[in-house]
């Protein structure tokens, strides 16, 4: 499965939705990620570095991408469960390359005036892949929401906007914390610098919502299933030729 976050705007927090949705995956999720990165800020790479520098934690592979990247990332799944792809803040060819292909794209917004100027650009985007790819599903999320209860109508506003396009908007959202700095600058995520505090649960709900899942436990058994059928069908296929080899 390949998940694209990603958008227009610079600054809504593109690359701690990824890099924490990749733990929550590998962790919680037992799956095999790998994440590309398509920012040359090099965001989600430098935070690769510092963690698989940490043998107390689970390794996340990652490659640096840009431009064509279709045929990558369709090559990469194949050999991972998920490819969670880390898009720039702008409209560009490895954004719309990556749509063509995505299963799921998430895309964050700030509840501010000019993040929300992007939806309708980032609506005519994600018309335009649809017809390319119309199993794509996707989705967007408030994130870096003020805490104070005063300001909670911004939030409210900000997902009233976006509900006027035809695109899914996540009831989860996410809000201001340090700790999302502080976990980025050490290769960690909240999910291990603090496996059951506030944000944990934010980032958590928001990767279910995204999935359509009520937890990690509901994707270990679809992995399985899918499994199971897999060996099967091959246990059918080596029997059906033996019987032709013992038949000739």
């Amino acid at each position: 499965m390949i998940i694209l976050v990603g958008g227009e705007k610079g600054g809504s927090g593109k690359s701690c939705l990824a890099q924490n949705i990749a733990v929550f995956l590998t962790r919680e999720a037992q799956a095999s990620v790998i994440m590309v990165d398509c920012d040359p800020q090099r965001t989600t790479s430098d935070w690769i570095q510092a963690r698989n520098n940490n043998p107390d934690l689970p390794t996340i592979n990652c490659v640096q991408l840009y431009g064509k990247i279709r045929n990558d990332l369709l090559s990469l799944e194949q050999h991972y469960d998920y490819v969670i792809v880390d898009c720039g803040g702008q409209d560009n060819l490895a954004l719309r390359a990556s749509m063509s292909v995505a299963s799921h794209v998430l895309m964050p917004l700030r509840p501010k005036r000019r993040d929300l100027k992007t939806v309708s650009h980032m609506d005519d985007i994600v018309a335009t892949c649809l017809m390319i790819n119309p199993k794509m599903k996707a989705s967007f999320v408030i994130t870096q929401c003020p805490s104070l209860p005063n300001q909670a109508n911004r939030i409210t506003e900000a997902k009233d906007v976006c509900r006027t396009y035809d695109i899914n908007v996540l009831e989860a959202v996410n809000y201001s914390r340090n700790i999302y700095d502080d976990s980025e600058e050490s290769g960690l995520s909240v999910f291990e610098l603090e496996p059951k505090g506030k944000a944990t649960e934010e980032m958590r709900s928001i990767a279910c919502e995204l999935l359509e899942i009520s937890d990690a436990k509901q994707l270990i058994e679809q992995r399985n299933k899918v499994s199971n059928v897999t060996t099967l069908r091959g246990h059918y296929g080596t029997s059906r030729s033996q019987e032709k080899r013992f038949v000739m």
